[in-house]
């Protein structure tokens, strides 16, 4: 049932396009923009690149949000999910990861060309790389929480902003801390074990509270 769910999510996705589309296109035109309007410096790019290429993530992430579970309230196919005899979580758990093939992997791929255009050298890389690997499927899963707990608002984006937002700011620093780190060729490891410990916390207890989350808002 996870392949069949997370099959479905993808066909949906590549069948509309702008869902993989908008969020990429989003964060290349932000990486792009802060080199043109602060100039080509080296210095000045190594010094803000950190924040620029997570915050960007971070926006691009929550531009796909509320489309996770919105279609699938609306049709009336997430009553028939919840119905069904497979665990809810399961279920859940193959829609947030689709929500990261189709959100952050994409970026992974761009990873390179982020290194080109705030002039990263291969250790800043290989820490930008790391960091989206571990960081961006935390993101999907928090942000599944507040999807879940706004689906049956008519106008829940805002609201959506002002739960998610906090809780992701513990990701957005130990992984800006990480690139900055590996800038001035120091070790990353320990912000990197931080970052696997938020995934591997969420990815366990996240489809739980995503599920109880849709059970109060869908009743």
């Amino acid at each position: 049932m996870f392949l069949n769910i997370l099959r479905r999510e993808l066909r949906i996705a590549f069948r509309k396009g702008s869902e993989i589309i908008n969020p990429l296109w989003f964060f290349l035109i932000v990486i792009t923009l802060f080199p043109l309007s602060i100039g080509p410096d080296p210095q000045m790019l190594a010094r803000i690149a950190p924040g620029i290429v997570w915050v960007s993530a971070l926006l691009a992430c929550l531009l796909s949000l509320e489309r996770l579970f919105r279609d699938d309230y609306l049709d009336g196919s997430l009553e028939q999910m919840m119905l069904m005899p497979t665990p809810l979580p399961l279920i859940v758990l193959g829609k947030v990861c689709a929500h990261w093939m189709i959100t952050g992997v994409p970026l992974l791929i761009l990873s390179p060309l982020i290194a080109l255009l705030l002039s990263f050298d291969i250790a800043t890389w290989k820490a930008v790389a790391l960091t989206l690997l571990l960081g961006t499927p935390t993101l999907s899963f928090i942000g599944a929480i507040g999807v879940a707990l706004t689906v049956g608002l008519r106008r829940g984006g805002v609201l959506l902003s002002l739960l998610v937002l906090p809780l992701y700011i513990p990701v957005l620093i130990f992984a800006t801390s990480a690139i900055d780190a590996a800038s001035m060729s120091m070790p990353i490891d320990g912000y990197l074990a931080i970052l696997g410990a938020m995934l591997a916390g969420t990815a366990t207890l996240a489809p739980f509270a995503i599920s109880a989350a849709l059970r109060v808002s869908v009743n």
